[in-house]
């Protein structure tokens, strides 16, 4: 209640919850809301989140709090469109919105909003989730910001009130922490302005960690323990080891053409290192996706330069721009509603940064030689797969074969009730190869089809709920949940609209039998009746008083 408590003592609602993850972040904005609306000081509501909890969002607030929102998107703008016609302002058509952050910088749904809003609106209230995504990312004196933090802060000084929720406000930049702060209250922080003392957050911010909520309840939270898994032993062959030595080499040739170089091109080589780099930490089948992408790149402005079309390559400023999507930390799932569009986007920002310039003889000769490795090792199960798959057999599934191998015996190798959650980055190539490299392992073993369920940004609150519910079940019980064909078959008999057949209305009888004739009906106007008269097959209209009405 904290969050709360805070809140209806600000004039104007300005909270920056920095809760730790798990504490309930969504509930505390939820009863602040609930709060304003009883007291009449909030009308409008617009919720911005990642858009892989939107969904989270409109169920929580809308079952704990009975709160209806709309999702603001591309469909609900179509449907307003057809409905209302063409120029009515979606934002116009209802007072609650969830809105993803990509919708935010993007000027055909920000112009409507900043219409909307005016130069203020009263009584409107903006909640910002994953606050920290419109900081800015550098160190220097006020930091670049990206195109969030600008939407962010043209939009938010348009609301009345603002509610800013991150479990990571500071990512260790205190002018990007100011700034972040900034876009809160402008009246009590600056952008370059440090910092300094907890007094100075006392009114807007709440930052409780898990470990303090432990110390006064006594428990109900569990110890987290990270234990880090070392892979040692491999050889020098390994494709991860001889893809890491090849790209540190192309990095220092990078590096060394662009020693006298500007500060800006100097930037824009080492993003794309740091870029590859982040790809192959992630899996082999990300790198060779991207380094796919830069080697095509590369092949486009030889031939650009060839016919003299120099102006085709992107600018310098438009490679770095592009590139603060490249090298994002994934945060919670930040891919697109269409995960093609989120994959074109990601084509896109290599290409951007593989634009600016073309690489020597030497640095072609090692992309040719990384895409020698990526290619054949692309598919197979690397180090961190092979100890995953042990980690399998060890507490899950014992008689799990060697990847590559059938189950000995006839008899499948059961599975214990041990459930894993297994988070990987936002990056198309690194989930979709898992995932198959998973499947291919368990193949053989008992209700194999049933193991493995994903959860991402594209999947529908049902969905979700219905996997979550799977992964819940106990051995006892629920063993295992659906197919997934049952599952489709479930999730789209919820959806489907529900026939049910019309009640008959049995007519009464009379003593003979027979149905009793229709008696007087009352009419519209007051004190008038129709009586029918059957053996005329006519109506006449008569008062109350039995006087004949003209």
């Amino acid at each position: 209640m904290e969050p709360l408590r805070k809140a209806l003592r600000l004039p104007r609602v300005n909270l920056f919850i920095a809760d730790d993850t798990g504490l309930g972040k969504t509930i505390e904005a939820g009863l602040i809301v609930r709060e304003l609306l009883l007291r009449k000081k909030a009308s409008s509501i617009v919720v911005a989140a990642p858009p892989s909890v939107i969904e989270q969002w409109k169920a929580e607030l809308e079952e704990r709090f009975g709160l209806t929102f709309e999702i603001l998107d591309r469909r609900y703008v179509a449907g307003v469109r057809r409905e209302q016609g063409f120029g009515v302002n979606p934002w116009r058509t209802h007072s609650r919105f969830l809105v993803s952050h990509n919708l935010l910088i993007d000027p055909a749904y920000a112009d409507p909003l900043r219409e909307w809003l005016g130069d203020l609106l009263p009584g409107s209230v903006l909640i910002l989730d994953e606050a920290h995504h419109a900081a800015p990312a550098s160190g220097s004196r006020y930091g670049i910001e990206t195109k969030l933090t600008r939407a962010v802060r043209d939009l938010g000084a348009r609301f009345e009130h603002r509610l800013f929720l991150s479990a990571t406000p500071h990512n260790g930049h205190s002018n990007s922490f100011s700034t972040l702060l900034e876009l809160l209250d402008p009246a009590r922080f600056t952008r370059g302005v440090k910092i300094r003392g907890k007094q100075q957050l006392e009114d807007v911010m709440v930052r409780r960690l898990k470990e303090d909520i432990r110390t006064v309840q006594g428990g109900g939270f569990p110890r987290r323990e990270v234990l880090a898994a070392h892979i040692d032993g491999l050889p020098d062959d390994a494709p991860e080891l001889q893809l890491s030595r090849l790209l540190d080499e192309y990095r220092s040739l990078r590096e060394a053409r662009y020693a006298d170089a500007s500060n800006r091109s100097r930037t824009t080589a080492g993003l794309l290192a740091v870029g590859l780099q982040q790809r192959l930490l992630s899996s082999i089948e990300a790198f060779a996706r991207s380094l796919e992408v830069h080697q095509r790149t590369i092949a486009k402005q030889a031939e650009w330069h060839a016919e003299g079309q120099a102006g085709a390559a992107l600018s310098e400023a438009v490679a770095i721009d592009e590139a603060e999507l490249f090298t994002a930390s994934a945060g919670s799932d930040e891919e697109d509603h269409d995960e093609t569009a989120a994959d074109t986007d990601e084509r896109a920002v290599i290409e951007a940064l593989s634009a600016v310039d073309a690489p020597s003889a030497e640095e072609n000769e090692l992309l040719d030689r990384m895409e020698q490795v990526a290619n054949e090792h692309r598919h197979e199960p690397d180090a961190k797969v092979r100890a995953l798959l042990q980690w399998i057999r060890e507490n899950q599934c014992s008689g799990l074969p060697e990847y590559g191998k059938a189950p000995a015996g006839r008899t499948p190798p059961v599975w214990t009730n041990t459930r894993v959650l297994i988070f990987t980055e936002s990056r198309e190539g690194t989930k979709r190869y898992l995932q198959q490299v998973l499947e291919q392992a368990i193949a053989g073993t008992d209700r194999a089809e049933q193991r493995i369920a994903t959860i991402t940004g594209l999947t529908s609150g049902q969905a979700r709920a219905e996997v979550q519910r799977r992964r819940r079940a106990r051995r006892g019980g629920d063993r295992g949940g659906l197919l997934p064909e049952a599952l489709a078959a479930r999730l789209a008999r919820q959806a489907a609209p529900r026939c049910l057949p019309r009640p008959s209305r049995a007519r009464p009888r009379g003593e003979d039998g027979h149905p009793p004739r229709q008696g007087a009906r009352r009419g519209r106007r007051s004190g008038i009746r129709h009586v029918r008269e059957p053996h005329r097959g006519r109506i006449r209209q008569q008062h109350r008083g039995g006087r004949p009405h003209a």
